[in-house]
């Protein structure tokens, strides 16, 4: 697996900007007793500290500082103390930028086993032992650029899910196509099993 088809730079933009272009990207888990696991990221949301649902929209904190930090590692926390939601740390040092993975499609598992941020964690046994560390440069937890070439009538822009604040930023992406999405935008009907991803060239 190419671990350096996707660059640096690729993070050091603003989140409302690498989430869709995640979509699409595989992510990548090494589990060194069970092998590899890996699925094609099809959903995913920004957040930044512009806007009130960010984690450093009023100051860092020993829980955040991972937020404010270099772009291109990834941000673990919990969410409601229950469930460990794998986050990418986006934009530029010292300032809060990161983008959620909501959504991952893996082709040899039940379509919905990773169809929200806390399957995607427990499915690719994620902890918050990968808080901080260098997405382009471990052996463990990576990203790779996918195979496929998305347009962006491919996705689906909209509002994004479980947060109080800044409610009305269309700041998530999905892969219209995919049958792995937490949740569907309003009148966007789940796609026939023969047009979804499960046939989408590139996902193995």
């Amino acid at each position: 697996m190419d671990k350096q088809s996707l660059k640096k730079n690729f993070f050091y933009r603003h989140s409302r900007l690498v989430a869709p272009d995640l979509i699409g990207c595989y992510l990548i888990r090494n589990r060194s007793d069970k092998g590899l696991i890996k699925g094609m990221i099809v959903e995913t949301e920004a957040y930044s500290q512009e806007e009130e649902a960010c984690h450093g929209y009023n100051k860092k904190t020993p829980s955040n500082k991972v937020l404010f930090g270099e772009p291109g590692r990834f941000y673990i926390y919990r969410s409601y103390g229950i469930h460990h939601c794998l986050n990418i740390v986006t934009d530029k040092d010292n300032f809060a930028s990161g983008v959620l993975i909501r959504a991952v499609f893996i082709s040899n598992k039940n379509e919905r086993s990773a169809s929200g941020p806390g399957l995607v964690t427990k499915t690719f046994e994620v902890d918050n032992k990968f808080n901080s560390l260098e997405i382009l440069n471990n052996k463990c937890l990576w990203i790779c650029k996918g195979k496929s070439y998305l347009e962006k009538k491919d996705l689906i822009q909209t509002t994004r899910i479980g947060i109080s604040k800044a409610k009305n930023i269309k700041w998530r992406w999905y892969l219209k196509r995919s049958r792995s999405i937490s949740k569907r935008e309003k009148g966007d009907r789940n796609p026939n099993l023969k047009h979804s991803t499960n046939n989408l060239s590139g996902v193995t």
